[in-house]
């Protein structure tokens, strides 16, 4: 059970934010004792790949905060986060946490669905905040996308910290999160539905007599 909500907090911090998840693994892996990699996710505590993981993080972090840019950013993204997600999440599926110390008999060494199991999560929180952020740059001039940018890099960080250490606490994350979403949605939709009630009716066109 803890297995599966880490992996899952961690495919979901994946869907926000394709690299702060794997990075916190890597970091954490390599400096701390909070999380053990196996042999054959050893890779990830790398420098080269560390470092590599820093800078795509920057620069998605700078992208994702320019209007136009964030939506172009979003679509390079749909498969990379969803590749993310399984990544992490059978990384974690097979991993010692403090909160996980027997990792083996989860999914009984088929990898493969834990893999599969975080591309969909990934990909599900990547659709939502793809689709809501043009909405939300249109209905506040682009001033929102910054803020809302942030939030989802602090979530995203929060996530993972909290998949790893508490994992129990990731049911509340994604609570949490899946109802923001649905409000601003929500709110978003009655912005356009009076919207529309405000603008002047259109006059319906003038019919010009038939020439004689």
């Amino acid at each position: 059970m803890l297995e599966a909500l880490t992996g899952i907090g961690l495919a979901a911090s994946a869907g926000l934010n394709a690299w702060i998840p794997l990075l916190l693994i890597g970091l954490l892996a390599r400096f701390t004792s909070l999380i053990t990699l196996p042999h054959a996710w050893h890779w990830m505590t790398n420098g080269w790949i560390l470092g590599i993981l820093s800078v795509l993080l920057a620069i998605e972090i700078v992208a994702d905060k320019v209007p136009v840019l964030d939506s172009v950013n979003d679509v390079i993204h749909t498969s990379i986060r969803p590749t993310s997600g399984g990544i992490a999440f059978g990384a974690a599926a097979d991993s010692h946490t403090v909160a996980v110390s027997d990792p083996s008999q989860f999914l009984s060494g088929h990898e493969w669905i834990a893999i599969g199991s975080g591309a969909l999560i990934a990909l599900f929180m990547h659709l939502m905040k793809s689709t809501a952020r043009p909405v939300i740059n249109t209905f506040t001039l682009g001033l929102g996308g910054p803020v809302v940018s942030t939030a989802e890099d602090a979530t995203s960080l929060s996530l993972s910290f909290v998949a790893i250490v508490i994992p129990i606490l990731v049911i509340v994350f994604l609570f949490v999160i899946i109802f923001i979403f649905w409000r601003v949605r929500r709110r978003i939709r009655r912005r356009k539905a009076a919207a529309a009630l405000a603008r002047p009716p259109i006059p319906p066109p003038t019919l010009l007599p038939p020439p004689r």
